[in-house]
């Protein structure tokens, strides 16, 4: 895993992998920053008791709850906007460590695109069903959080970059039978998404991670369709 981890980090010497960081990083911050001021839009026009005071008060500890979500569902945002631009990545690190592979197998940008959205919508939806364990339980909610994410993150990586090798039912067939790695692989993630200046080359690093991850649980494959 640590060697996996480290081949990851040191995918980014390769130029085209590098602007894929790039345009990962700019539409990530562009659609963070845009659903951070739209919840506080929304918080700070939204009059809830009719006095002054009372709505001041919600307004600030509303605020600190969508500081709290932004941060929480960072990972996910990142790992939506950039996910047309990974195949790209998932390519120059086969093509770098596993030469011997076939072709993968091609899906349309349509297809992922709802498989995206799909993910960040069972993200933010499971997130905000634990969020009473986030503010109840001080210490043991990281905990919960990285249990969580890890999971989820660990899943979608996984599915990416398996589906270009096997179809969707070997695919969950696997993660089945070997589910510790995608799930460790998954917890490195959203730890890693939490860092600062860190969490911006996350889905760029998590993939190249997990094709090394995905490689170690099925060796030498065979083009499937």
């Amino acid at each position: 895993m640590i060697h996996a981890l480290s081949l990851a980090f040191g995918q980014l010497s390769d130029p085209r992998t590098r602007k894929v960081v790039w345009i990962g990083v700019f539409g990530a911050v562009c659609a963070y920053g845009l659903l951070s001021v739209a919840l506080w839009w929304a918080l700070y026009h939204t009059p809830l008791t009719g006095y002054d005071w009372v709505d001041g008060v919600l307004d600030l500890l509303g605020g600190l709850v969508v500081l709290l979500l932004a941060w929480m569902l960072f990972p996910a945002t990142v790992g939506t906007v950039s996910s047309l631009f990974l195949d790209e990545v998932v390519n120059r690190v086969e093509a770098r460590h596993y030469p011997h592979l076939p072709p993968p197998r091609r899906s349309r940008w349509t297809v992922e695109l709802a498989t995206a959205l799909r993910f960040l919508g069972v993200v933010i939806a499971a997130n905000l069903l634990v969020l009473p364990l986030y503010l109840a339980l001080p210490g043991l909610n990281i905990l919960v959080f990285y249990t969580l994410n890890g999971y989820l993150l660990g899943r979608e990586y996984f599915e990416m970059v398996a589906n270009r090798r096997m179809d969707w039912r070997e695919t969950r067939l696997l993660r089945r039978a070997r589910p510790f790695k995608p799930f460790a692989a998954g917890v490195v993630i959203a730890f890693l998404s939490t860092i600062p200046i860190v969490n911006l080359l996350v889905p760029v690093v998590a993939s190249a991670f997990m094709v090394h991850v995905f490689q170690s649980m099925t060796g030498p494959l065979r083009r499937v369709g």
